[in-house]
């Protein structure tokens, strides 16, 4: 991966549920990347070497994801909630001496941060979510169009192993489908990272683990969620949030307002892209990251 990220290092840390990959490069405050489905760390090349002039970056594979971990699961999805998951990522900053830093998360990523940002909330300075609403809400206010323009969210959370199968029948074509929609054209990604996404998501744990990921998601991170709001546990830290105006969450939802039903300090706006922002538009993506984490308040 040194061609995507010249001068990042790579490394595989041990956490307490399984082990995670990831590239570190930089020197400065400490800032974690994370990626979403059906992705890898990969996602961050062209936002990461410029991060890393005044960053510390860690770019981490997702346990399910990648060359990290693939921890056995069961019937409570407990080991891909996102509860664990972040859990993980703690470890890893803590592995490279950083008890808090900024991070940012897109797509699964980001429902990594917001799990991190409420489990952990010492932990993180300033969080930036990328092309999601809030889990919960999403859920509560699907409907007939967005249900069908987000099909995989309900597919994947079908009992073991439906779309383990499906998927396993041909994954290099399911890939190409998936991330060649959400208004995103499938021309934009880089063919080295893209090459990247078909070596990992072609394994078959890896589509298992994945599934896992969305089937977690649709019980026991709900039920975390309900907790949350049950006890009034909020993001407490400054959150920006950035989506795409040609994507599905532009169209069904209102992400600053979303986000402001569970973190108290939101700002965000749509940047001129699809779903894979970082990708699309790394410029502009760029410049709303490093105007955030430099902000002082």
């Amino acid at each position: 991966m040194s061609d995507l990220f010249p001068g990042f290092t790579t490394h595989r840390v041990d956490t307490a549920g399984t082990h995670i990959h990831c590239e570190v490069g930089g020197n400065g405050p400490p800032l974690l990347l994370l990626h979403g489905y059906p992705q890898t760390h990969a996602m961050w090349h062209k936002v990461a070497p410029a991060l890393a002039q005044a960053y510390t970056v860690v770019c981490a594979d997702l346990r399910g994801y990648g060359d990290s971990g693939k921890p056995a699961s069961d019937a409570t999805h407990a080991a891909y909630s996102k509860r664990a998951m972040a859990q993980d990522m703690v470890d890893v900053m803590r592995h490279f001496g950083f008890a808090r830093f900024r991070l940012a998360g897109h797509d699964r990523g980001g429902r990594v941060a917001h799990r991190l940002c409420v489990d952990h909330p010492d932990a993180v300075e300033r969080v930036a979510v990328l092309d999601i609403s809030p889990t919960r809400l999403m859920y509560g206010q699907t409907d007939r169009a967005f249900a069908a323009a987000y099909y995989h969210w309900f597919f994947l959370i079908q009992p073991f192993d439906l779309p383990e199968k499906l998927i396993g029948a041909d994954p290099l074509y399911y890939l190409r489908r998936k991330t060649g929609g959400w208004g995103s054209a499938a021309n934009i990604f880089d063919p080295r990272a893209f090459a990247e996404y078909e070596r990992c998501f072609a394994r078959p744990e890896t589509i298992h683990a994945t599934c896992e990921d969305y089937r977690a998601a649709a019980s026991i991170d709900l039920e975390h969620d309900d907790a949350d709001v049950a006890a009034g546990c909020k993001v407490a830290c400054p959150l920006l949030v950035l989506w795409g105006d040609r994507g599905v969450v532009h169209r069904y939802f209102t992400p600053v307002e979303d986000w402001r039903t569970v973190a108290n300090d939101v700002r965000g706006r749509a940047l001129p892209s699809g779903h894979y922002l970082a990708e699309e538009v790394p410029d502009e993506t760029l410049r709303e990251l490093q105007s955030f984490y430099s902000a002082n308040a």
